[in-house]
């Protein structure tokens, strides 16, 4: 198989699976325990937070460890303080449903949830926010980088508002962290959400940094782990796993975003130059290094996903996390696109695992399936699917 869905899910480093062994054997102490087993959980846990601190030049103090991008982004909604007079929180219409699920609830309960419009290519507009800026407002919370078509946001500009308001900002950069450098105290940032499956590590482990001086309630109650933040015995393997993945992250940032990066352009130049009636969607510029989202139109994007597994090439036409739902992209319905553009799109997500021949063969095998798919379409007539 050629594995280009790492958007949602990525191979897990040979390394990371190393480092995360004594804690599945040997070494299975509970890290609350105050012996010799506990002591070396304990002292795990915490060389772990150090370096998923370091990857964001957070200090290690501001690391929360969670089970994931989901618990980071619940706990920061469910968590920050409301008040009659500090009840409304402004977020973006693109964002994954790990914010968007929360926020509806919160809404239903009587909070002020404002929904930022993007632009044709995902953007937000820094403006867009002053304008939903009240005195009332507790929480700014807008995505690094979109899951479905990368576009990155002004991340800078936007935490400069909030900053200048003295509002709390939270960014789910679930997406972004370890594919591109992020600086939490150089970008003005005060809240983030980190998932280690993103980026080689384990599965059901991530993270919140939470800016010191920033005031979270806790969601999970219990024994008082976690600073009292989030109770419950620690997963001591996944967090060793999860640090050692944003150490090797954090080591070879910038070779790997330019080698995925070159991969992705492979990818994009043959197919908007070799395939007709194709778009690239997302910001062209401003967007992450692994991600080429794009409308074949003519094409059911599930069938193209079908036909892409049967030829040993596995993709997705969004978000993984939403399959169940069965409903058009939220992402690219605020992007203004018609029912067309949205059933015809495709995502392929690189990494560091994949090569220039994978992506060859990706796109030898796209024009066959794209071209067969085209011959049954009943908009053939309407488009020229041939290239002149």
């Amino acid at each position: 198989m050629i594995y280009l869905d790492n958007a949602a899910s990525t191979q897990i480093h040979e390394d990371v699976l190393e480092s995360m062994l004594p804690y599945l054997k040997e070494q299975y102490g509970n890290a609350s325990s105050i012996h010799r087993y506990g002591r070396l959980a304990h002292k795990a846990i915490e060389k772990a937070r150090k370096q998923i601190a370091q990857l964001i030049n957070a200090d290690p103090s501001e690391i929360l460890l969670t089970s994931g991008g989901t618990e980071s982004n619940n706990t920061v909604l469910r968590g920050i303080p409301v008040s009659d007079t500090s009840n409304q929180i402004i977020t973006s219409s693109i964002e994954h449903d790990a914010i968007l699920e929360p926020c509806k609830k919160l809404s239903e309960s009587g909070l002020i949830v404002d929904y930022l419009p993007v632009d044709k290519f995902a953007m937000i507009n820094p403006s867009e926010l002053k304008n939903h800026l009240s005195e009332n407002t507790c929480l700014v919370s807008i995505m690094f980088g979109n899951n479905e078509v990368g576009t990155v946001q002004k991340i800078s500009e936007i935490a400069k508002i909030c900053n200048e308001q003295n509002i709390p900002f939270h960014t789910d950069a679930v997406q972004a962290v370890g594919k591109i450098p992020i600086d939490v105290k150089e970008l003005g940032i005060d809240l983030l959400s980190i998932s280690s499956h993103k980026l080689h590590g384990p599965k059901g482990i991530g993270a919140l940094f939470i800016k010191n001086g920033i005031k979270i309630d806790p969601v999970i109650l219990g024994g008082g782990q976690e600073h009292g933040l989030r109770s419950g015995t620690e997963n001591v393997a996944n967090i060793v796993g999860f640090g050692k993945a944003c150490e090797i992250a954090k080591n070879n940032l910038d070779e790997n975003m330019a080698y995925v990066s070159k991969l992705r352009n492979i990818l994009v130049d043959r197919v908007l130059e070799e395939i007709p009636e194709v778009t690239l969607n997302g910001d062209p510029k401003s967007r992450l290094p692994n991600n080429a989202h794009f409308t074949f139109l003519g094409v059911n994007g599930e069938d193209l996903i079908i036909k892409l597994d049967e030829y040993g090439i596995a993709a997705s036409t969004g978000s993984a996390c939403s399959v169940n739902t069965q409903r058009a992209s939220h992402v690219l319905q605020a992007m203004g696109f018609s029912h067309e553009q949205i059933t015809g799109s495709l995502r392929l997500t690189m990494g560091v695992f994949n090569n220039e021949n994978e992506i060859e063969q990706t796109v030898t095998s796209l024009k066959k399936i794209v071209e067969e798919l085209r011959s049954f379409s009943p908009f053939k007539e309407k488009y020229s699917f041939s290239k002149t």
